[in-house]
């Protein structure tokens, strides 16, 4: 796999840490993969978040065994440290909910008044209530948690997040075996997460972020990028989403195939094969698809400064003689065992590539016979021109 991905990186600008990168590739995309029904599901993107934070060395850039985020507590008496926290995440607003627009009311006594607060404080106390009830360690929600929501949560000892991205807590869910509740009315025991093993807040250069790591069997990840300015991350980050593109296919294709032009050179050199046993006009679709494919090879060699023409007719004969792994060597020009020189590509790149460009040429020739057809018969479709048409 290492091999695999660093094929795909071996020309881009991470290629310079290609070992580290093809580590965190295929650790971010086995994290992310598991089985629903029997059938594999890898969603790179929804659970295996790229954070790029600006400062300190390549090198130090990591794939987190649970979440990561951007996030600070409410609160600074709350902890900031906490190993194996029962977790609940919520949905909901933890602050006191209005009337509808139309609510008017009218006060004429100062009891009133304090009524109406107590009232308040009452509710975000029952909801308080709701969730300490669970004994959490830790609540996270999507909305606002106020005041007095984060007075009561203090003197549980339970430290709160407020206003997390929907995405995030996706992804927290799937780390910590947590479920996502709308209501604190609804909360219930299986509905707490207790599979991450250690929740704490550092500070990154200028900024706090949330970690919430050392997860049982996590299906969703972190991926920590850092380096010297964001130019470069974004560029690293581009260079990742490739690599761990390519992991994904093999792990749904576990089929591979050799690079360096060696799979289409061994596709034309059958198809030329298969065109001397047939007669006739058919042959020469047989013989042009088997000229087109050995563009790749012949560019390979190029781009080396070989001669094309030497190198081709070498290469041919190899794969003639039933060598099918040997392809063109990109540094030299020269020719080179793929399985030794370890460039390997998934097998659904390569059909799919095939597939495309056989479609795309279909496609123009099937316009090219339009446009003559045209040209032939200038009353076609017009009912100008003589009878049959």
């Amino acid at each position: 796999m290492n091999k695999l991905i660093s094929s795909s990186i071996g020309t881009k600008y991470v290629s310079r840490w290609s070992e580290l990168m093809c580590g965190l590739a295929l650790k971010a995309v086995r994290t992310v993969s598991w089985d629903v029904n029997g059938k594999t599901e890898v969603d790179i993107k929804r659970y295996a978040r790229v954070e790029k934070v600006p400062g300190g060395e390549i090198e130090d850039s990591r794939v987190l065994d649970g979440v990561m985020l951007n996030k600070d507590i409410t609160h600074p008496k709350m902890r900031r440290k906490i190993e194996n926290p029962r977790i609940i995440l919520l949905d909901c607003p933890l602050e006191y909910k209005k009337g509808e627009s139309q609510t008017n009311i009218e006060i004429s006594k100062e009891e009133d008044w304090e009524r109406i607060l107590q009232i308040e404080e009452e509710q975000v106390k029952s909801m308080c209530d709701h969730i300490l009830a669970l004994k959490p360690d830790l609540v996270i929600t999507e909305k606002g948690v106020s005041d007095i929501a984060q007075h009561w949560l203090l003197k549980g000892n339970v430290t709160a997040l407020r206003r997390v991205r929907k995405t995030d807590n996706n992804r927290i869910a799937r780390a910590t075996g947590a479920t996502i509740v709308n209501r604190v009315e609804d909360l219930v025991e299986s509905d707490v997460g207790t599979h991450c093993g250690l929740f704490e807040i550092e500070k990154i250069g200028d900024e706090y972020f949330t970690f919430l790591t050392k997860c049982k069997d996590p299906k969703a990840c972190t991926v920590l990028l850092r380096g010297p300015s964001k130019d470069i991350l974004n560029e690293i980050e581009r260079n990742l989403q490739d690599a761990m593109g390519v992991a994904r296919n093999v792990m749904f294709h576990p089929r591979l195939s050799p690079g360096g032009g060696a799979t289409e050179m061994a596709v034309s050199v059958r198809l030329a094969q298969l065109a001397k046993s047939i007669e006739g006009v058919q042959q020469w679709p047989y013989k042009a698809v088997a000229e087109a494919l050995e563009v790749i090879p012949r560019t390979l060699i190029q781009n080396a400064g070989a001669s094309p023409v030497r190198v081709l007719t070498d290469l041919r004969a190899k794969h003639a003689n039933g060598q099918h792994s040997w392809g063109i060597n990109g540094d030299t020009g020269a020719l080179a065992d793929m399985k030794e020189y370890g460039v390997w590509e998934p097998e659904a790149i390569k059909v799919q590539s095939m597939k495309t460009a056989i479609e795309s040429a279909c496609l123009l020739l099937r316009v090219d016979d339009i446009c003559s057809a045209r040209k032939g018969h200038p009353g076609i479709g017009t009912g100008v021109s003589g009878g049959d048409e």
